[in-house]
């Protein structure tokens, strides 16, 4: 493994960094729960924790405190801004680990012009972090790291209090009986702006029909109410013994925390190859296999359905051929089904030419046709004007990067902000030209479903 941090391609070094020091470490532990170790830092890190893992579970993160968070205010350049200080921060690197690496963790928001109000009062357009604590998990193996990023030169006693509260954390995670949380009690829940939402598909239907656009994303949100606080590691207990089959994320951002489960993955980078999935085009599950099987051929077969999905391939596939020197797109999609839904599908891969990233991928490829619309930028405009909510993190890019260039996003759809004693949840479709406000909004319902179940609440199918 090349122990260099981050790409030798990238020589940028921003001089704010020169006089930090990034120290690590890292033990391998005896295997644990990732949800044990998230709790275990509820006491001194609420507000600091994080969570990933990939869907195919050969790969979980825990992130516990911030050594050192990223941020930015520039709207048109806020992902370059977040990789130039990653790449920087990573040539202050002291001692060089080659178990695993240190991982930045964090998201962008769907739309940094968009001006409306909104419910994301604790994330800016841009919020990363590298833990104080990483717990990773991969290939049955546990590796817990301490990240120490600092001005002084002394830091002996430190990172002595550091490796005490380390150790105290990884007894708490094995050896304390994990909770079994019980769903909460949901006492209010409001359909936010329905009536806007509604007209507002209509209206966009409308321009797409004038050939304004070709297709436009449209969301809506509901809000829950509790009696109670609401709990993070509960949300995380429930999606990852409910959705064991999607991409399973949690952020905290002071008291406020954005998890999901979403099946979709923006960009994979590994040691080079990269790697995106057009997800688009959907339907329910049915009740029986036959009813299951019948569903996914009348989707294969939906004209509206595989127009969306080519949208979807036919710009990431653009993207690629931009970053990748070369690439591989199946010819026709595949259907992805999980819990509540199945999806059409069609992974795309190619080799990253010299120079790109895997930020440079997720800026290109946010927000693809499946979440924003197609012509992209005629799409947001759309969308600012008519979706009646600002969608914060929600269909946004989240996921992680080491100090090598290696890591992943996912589309952070299937999701839902806690709020202390609310939360809301979100879900949109793709309007073309064919859409009425009826059908899309009965389709929100489906993908509601996943979050709305984690979160104590009921459709009436469901009763």
């Amino acid at each position: 493994m090349n122990s260099q941090p981050y790409s030798s391609t990238e020589k940028y070094v921003d001089t704010r960094f020169l006089a930090y020091r990034f120290y690590t470490e890292t033990i391998e532990v005896s295997g644990m729960s990732a949800l044990a170790f998230f709790e275990a830092g509820k006491a001194s890190h609420k507000g600091k924790r994080m969570f990933w893992q990939n869907r195919e579970k050969t790969f979980t993160l825990v992130g516990l405190g911030h050594a050192y968070t990223l941020s930015t205010t520039n709207q048109h350049g806020r992902f370059e801004d977040i990789q130039k200080d990653w790449q920087s921060l990573c040539k202050q690197i002291v001692n060089e680990e080659h178990s695993v690496q240190p991982i930045l963790f964090g998201g962008f928001s769907f739309d940094p012009l968009n001006k409306q109000q909104s419910e994301w009062t604790g994330f800016p357009h841009a919020y990363f972090a590298v833990p104080s604590f990483q717990l990773i998990i991969k290939e049955d193996r546990a590796y817990v790291s301490i990240h120490l990023i600092t001005r002084e030169e002394e830091t002996f006693r430190e990172f002595e209090a550091l490796r005490k509260e380390r150790d105290k954390m990884i007894h708490a995670a094995q050896v304390s009986e994990l909770a079994s949380y019980n769903k909460p009690v949901v006492t209010e829940w409001q359909e936010l702006k329905k009536e806007k939402y509604l007209d507002s598909v209509k209206k966009v239907t409308a321009i797409i029909q004038a050939k304004q656009a070709e297709k436009v994303v449209i969301a809506r949100a509901l809000k829950l109410k509790y009696e109670q606080a609401l709990s993070p590691s509960s949300a995380l207990y429930q999606i990852t013994k409910e959705q064991p089959e999607s991409f399973l994320f949690g952020l905290e951002a002071e008291h406020q925390f954005f998890f999901g489960a979403t099946p979709e993955r923006l960009v994979k980078v590994e040691n080079r190859q990269a790697v995106s999935t057009c997800l688009a085009g959907s339907t329910p599950r049915g009740k029986t296999v036959e009813k299951d099987t019948e569903l996914g051929e009348e989707l294969m077969r939906d004209r509206k359905n595989r127009s969306e999905h080519q949208y979807v391939v036919a710009m990431i596939s653009e993207v690629f051929k931009e970053h990748c020197a070369e690439t591989f797109v199946p010819r026709k999609p595949s259907l992805m089904k999980i819990r509540d839904i199945q999806h059409l599908y069609t992974p795309v891969k190619g080799s990253l030419k010299i120079g790109s990233t895997l930020f440079d991928l997720v800026r290109d490829l946010h927000p693809t046709p499946a979440l924003g619309g197609e012509p992209k930028q005629a799409a947001l405009s759309l969308i600012r004007q008519y979706e009646p909510m600002n969608r914060g993190y929600y269909a946004a890019p989240i996921g992680w990067v080491d100090a090598q260039g290696n890591g992943e996003f996912a589309v952070a759809i299937r999701s839902a902000l806690l709020n202390k004693k609310e939360a809301y949840l979100y879900a949109g479709g793709g309007i073309v030209e064919d859409s009425t406000p009826e059908s899309e909004y009965n389709e929100t319902w489906v993908k509601f479903r996943p979050m709305l179940r984690a979160l104590g609440g009921q459709l009436r199918d469901e009763s």
